[in-house]
């Protein structure tokens, strides 16, 4: 089973949470940005309805899937110094 990493860093000034190489809007406080992180975490684990999903890869071609909405990867929050 796939684990969404949800890491808490500091970023322009403030906080955020970093999935992949992703980075959250960025919350004025450590405690702020923790709690989104952890709220973005249980959603990413709801189940949802199966529907059909239209993506594009790294090399720039189209997919078309359905996606099984009760398919949910399990979650982490990590908030520790990355160095």
């Amino acid at each position: 089973m796939v684990t969404v990493r949800y890491q808490i860093v500091e970023h322009d000034g403030g906080w955020a949470y970093k999935v992949g190489d992703v980075l959250s809007e960025t919350f004025p406080s450590h405690e702020v940005a923790l709690t989104a992180a952890n709220a973005a975490a249980a959603r990413q684990t709801l189940a949802g309805a199966t529907d059909g999903i239209v993506y594009q890869d790294e090399q720039g071609r189209w997919h078309e899937e359905l996606a099984d909405g009760r398919d949910r990867p399990a979650t982490r929050v990590v908030d520790e110094p990355s160095g």
